[in-house]
């Protein structure tokens, strides 16, 4: 029976040796190989980061020059020892330039149902929300918050007034925006 077994042996052998040219493979390469492929070409994208002055924003409305003009501006004192710069904007009316941590934000002001002022980045990248007692600086594209705890001075003042008066009501709801 050795013979047999070994016949059917050499009959395999030789069967995967006609295989390829029966089905018109090329005999020399009897390997499988990847086709040729030229090597990716990787190309820098152009930056699109422009800068908040060289933004063309809308024209504001009536309701955005009012919120404008409830936006608490100047120099904000936040957790960690961070600042943000809140500007009027010179270029874009009823606008606010914000800075913060060598960023600047072309910010668009929105008054709330709630009453607090929402700042918007006409880039679609930050939002800063403002009420009578804080502010806080967020990222909406990772939904982070980037600064937290922002007191600016007319707020540090609704805040020691609010912890001086003597009434039981809620002071900080209550007060007027500047």
């Amino acid at each position: 029976m050795a013979p047999y077994s070994t016949l059917l042996v050499g009959l395999n052998l030789a069967a995967l040796l006609v295989a390829p040219s029966a089905f018109g493979a090329d005999a020399s390469k009897t390997t499988t190989s990847l086709p040729d492929r030229k090597p990716a070409k990787i190309t820098a994208k152009p930056k699109a980061a422009v800068a908040s002055s060289e933004l063309m924003p809308e024209p504001a409305t009536p309701e955005q020059v009012s919120a404008s003009e409830r936006v608490y501006y100047g120099e904000y004192e936040c957790d960690f020892k961070q600042v943000v710069q809140l500007s009027p904007s010179d270029r874009h009316p009823s606008y606010v330039d914000l800075r913060f941590a060598k960023n600047s934000y072309l910010m668009k002001p929105v008054l709330s149902s709630t009453g607090a002022i929402r700042l918007e980045d006409v880039r679609g990248q930050t939002l800063m929300i403002q009420i009578a007692s804080k502010s806080m600086l967020m990222n909406v594209k990772t939904g982070v918050r980037l600064v937290d705890a922002c007191v600016s001075p007319s707020q540090r003042v609704a805040i020691e007034s609010a912890k001086a008066a003597p009434s039981t009501e809620n002071t900080l709801l209550t007060l007027p925006r500047p």
